[in-house]
């Protein structure tokens, strides 16, 4: 078993780390990333479905966050006594990333 490295490994390093795993070329397993990218992008889109699951791994998901309003004269958390305003929040799409049970075990 390779020995835990002190920094993240970079895109090239994981490219070459699977290829010398598998026996598969370097070119083809980045063809792989790219695929896995498209179908992230796909699946994430507008008209996808709005998860995407990397089997045993995680598991992706879209989440629609509504539109919040602007609110005037709400407590200050840093200054006890003071009031603030607090600008609207347009509706946006966040990404959330969960773990599934072998990734977890992993850790």
């Amino acid at each position: 078993m390779a020995k835990a490295a002190k920094k993240p490994p970079t895109k090239s390093q994981i490219v070459a780390s699977i290829a010398e795993a598998t026996g598969v070329t370097k070119k083809d397993v980045a063809a792989v990333f790219a695929a896995l990218e498209a179908e992230v992008k796909k699946n994430l889109g507008s008209r996808g479905a709005g998860s995407f699951t990397i089997p045993g791994l995680l598991k992706i998901v879209k989440q629609r966050v509504p539109a919040r309003p602007a609110r005037k004269g709400v407590p200050n958390p840093f200054r006890p006594g003071e009031v603030m305003d607090v600008a609207a929040k347009p509706a946006q799409n966040k990404v959330k990333i969960r773990p599934l049970k072998n990734l977890k075990e992993m850790v």
